[in-house]
């Protein structure tokens, strides 16, 4: 599993299953993974379909940075994702708690 298998496949069938995700989440969200299979994507929750697009396409309310190690930690449930943010491992700029835990519904 890579970082590109989660944004572009994953995460998709996960919105189309639960349309409703996006419907709380309701943001739009930069993802800057970085290291070996890494890449940027942005997901649009504000939108009915279509959420996820690679690159940082318009303003963000946040911008999530983690290693694609890390990622795929985890997405695999292998890290905490409280615990790698406490780490540093995983950043939210600006950090705003409430995004960050509805978040954590759709990574994890």
């Amino acid at each position: 599993m890579t970082s590109k298998d989660v944004f572009e496949t994953e995460i998709p069938k996960l919105l189309t299953a639960k349309p409703e995700l996006a419907k709380e989440i309701n943001a739009v969200i930069h993802f800057n993974i970085t290291g070996d299979q890494g890449g940027t994507w942005t997901i649009d929750l504000t939108k009915a379909a279509d959420w996820v697009t690679e690159g940082t396409a318009g303003a963000s309310k946040m911008t999530v940075t983690c290693s694609a190690e890390d990622f795929i930690k985890i997405r695999q449930k292998q890290l905490n994702a409280q615990m790698a943010a406490m780490q540093g491992k995983l950043k939210f700029k600006p950090m705003d708690m409430g995004l960050a835990l509805k978040l954590g519904k759709l990574l994890s």
